[in-house]
């Protein structure tokens, strides 16, 4: 069963979809509405609006859309039950005791109470002895029994189901522990998934553990082994301890490669550092890691494959207003290792002298280049235009200056190079966002003409006609012979029933009254149509050109043949009097 209609109506009420989203994304009022970077891609140019008369919110850059629990569902990677639950509290209320169907919410629940009762159970094998040959791998890591409590290390024991009886005991079936990644099935039988490994739990910002990552204590294959994604956890989505680091007081979070690095550096009073799970930087960390930040400094190791992940890392953080920064490391070739050879100290020395962006790319442009010839010279100044052109004015007076210093270059003469590939670097780029448009026009156009068999002009009058009914509710009086058989099957049909449905019913047909029944892309196309729709001077008299559209679009595409047609739809099809 649904949530019922009088708490979503006092939930409605004393929710400001404004005052939630605000909390995530700084907004500028224009007009009616409200504007802002969007939180779910990467932009430099507001396309994020939110509609306060409708209590809505609308991207025109990647079509998320939606009310306040969709916003909190598709930020927070929640369920629909769960993200209610999370406005309830702000708004201090109570969820009803009956009268909604939480089971998709009580899945996600245990596997977060299963997740929690497995990371107590590797602690304490990890201060067994069972967990011996564990702790001490810790220990020679140099971590403290502290330390080891804080982040609830522990170790999983070399058995095949071992956590799997303990389980049991606590009341989790095997299909629970199976949809919380902590078990696996063959054909023999479940078996646990981690096993004779030391445990690392990965804990969210509100204090639930989502996941594991299991790592060997000795040189067998696979070294690694993290959760892979539940109703709980998607890896792409989250940061090791920044549970701990969003409450530490600054506004700059260090990002390292591993766990261990994290878990070093926090011991060292470094306790705004944080770490992916297992994966390389996604653009949803750097929107995540954008909430809590206004720098961040990148702590990767100093080996290859880790300078190659700082400039990736660089060119995510490039959409964001985030200021980037980048250490030199000596000493060691990641900061756990730094840190135990020199210090916290000096390591934090290291981190306080770190360049910006732009000086790391055109440190690691030197590398590649022999300064000492003259062709060197000029590939590498070539390179260096390349990265200089996208930087501002004074970063390009101050660059120009001194690499013409060093390279023995008139100061006129690069400069004017550099200008020149900017004009041409201009002049390009307009003819490939022009080529783009294009070609974003023609796959959206073909995209909706062969979606369930729609044309580009059926699918458009689809859409008006939903966005009228929505605005001018008594249109619902002409579709006494229509049958929504004729939309295109999927979304917008299904929009067309619901909206309906609330008509029939007296119900409002706003947004906030689907949100159950939609997905998060569902609630995105829902708010998009409403968001691009615009104000009828005749809606009945359009509404009508609607209908007639769908109609004729439909019959003209509809798969009857001539013979088991009727003489009437002869007629129309053929257009016989």
């Amino acid at each position: 069963m649904p949530l019922n209609d009088s708490f979503l109506q006092e939930l409605k009420y004393k929710t400001d979809i404004e005052d939630i989203i605000s909390t995530y994304v700084t907004l500028k009022r224009r007009g009616a509405t409200l504007v802002g970077l969007c939180p779910f891609h990467n932009e430099k140019t507001p396309s994020f609006t939110v509609y306060p008369e409708t209590q809505s919110f609308y991207c025109f850059g990647c079509g998320a859309g939606g009310d306040a629990v969709g916003f909190i569902r598709k930020i927070e990677n929640l369920d629909y039950m769960d993200a209610v639950k999370s406005l309830a509290e702000r708004a201090g209320m109570q969820m009803p005791a009956d009268g909604f169907d939480d089971s998709l919410s009580k899945r996600r629940r245990r596997v977060l109470e299963a997740n929690r009762a497995a990371a107590k159970f590797f602690h304490s094998c990890l201060l067994s002895k069972e967990g011996e040959s564990g702790l001490k791998y810790f220990l020679n890591r140099g971590l403290t029994k502290n330390t080891i409590t804080k982040f609830g290390l522990g170790f999983a024991p070399h058995s095949f189901d071992a956590l799997i009886k303990h389980l049991k005991t606590k009341g989790f079936s095997l299909s629970e522990m199976l949809e919380a990644g902590l078990v696996r099935k063959n054909d023999r039988g479940y078996y646990d998934n981690f096993r004779n490994r030391v445990m690392t739990p990965i804990i969210d910002v509100r204090g639930n553990v989502i996941a594991f990552g299991g790592r060997v204590l000795d040189d067998s294959k696979p070294k690694y082994i993290n959760t892979g994604d539940t109703l709980a956890y998607k890896k792409t989505n989250e940061l090791f301890a920044l549970n701990f680091a969003k409450d530490c007081g600054k506004d700059t979070l260090i990002l390292c490669e591993g766990y261990m690095d994290v878990i070093a550096m926090h011991q060292a009073g470094f306790t705004n550092a944080v770490a992916g799970c297992g994966t390389a930087l996604t653009n949803e960390q750097v929107r995540l890691i954008s909430r809590y930040a206004k720098e961040v400094i990148l702590a990767y190791d100093a080996d290859e494959a880790g300078q190659k992940a700082v400039t990736k890392a660089i060119q995510l953080f490039k959409q964001t207003d985030i200021k980037i920064k980048v250490p030199v490391f000596q000493y060691g070739k990641d900061p756990d290792e730094i840190i135990k050879n020199v210090g916290a100290e000096k390591f934090g020395g290291m981190l306080e002298g770190a360049t910006s962006d732009l000086e790391f790319k055109i440190l690691e442009i030197r590398k590649k280049h022999n300064l000492n010839f003259t062709q060197g010279k000029i590939d590498f100044v070539n390179d260096v235009i390349k990265i200089l052109a996208n930087t501002s004015p004074i970063e390009k007076d101050l660059y120009v200056s001194r690499l013409s210093e060093e390279l023995g270059i008139d100061v006129r003469n690069f400069k004017a190079q550099l200008d020149d590939y900017i004009k041409r670097k201009r002049y390009s780029n307009k003819k490939a966002e022009y080529k783009k448009i294009v070609n974003d026009s023609i796959r959206q156009n073909a995209k909706i003409s062969y979606e369930n068999g729609a044309t580009a002009k059926k699918y458009k009058a689809e859409e008006r006609m939903i966005y009228l009914l929505i605005k001018y509710p008594d249109c619902y009086k002409m579709l006494k012979d229509f049958s929504s058989e004729c939309l295109t099957e999927g979304f917008i049909r299904k929009i067309f029933d619901l909206i309906c449905e609330n008509i029939a019913n007296g119900a409002d047909t706003d947004i906030t009254n689907f949100g159950d029944k939609l997905t998060v892309d569902e609630s995105g196309r829902f708010s998009g149509i409403i968001a691009r729709g615009k104000e009828s001077a005749n809606s009945k008299e359009e509404f009508s050109d609607c209908l007639k559209v769908i109609q004729a679009e439909y019959n003209k595409n509809s798969n009857k043949t001539v013979s088991s047609m009727d003489d009437d739809e002869f007629r129309k099809a053929f257009g016989n009097t």
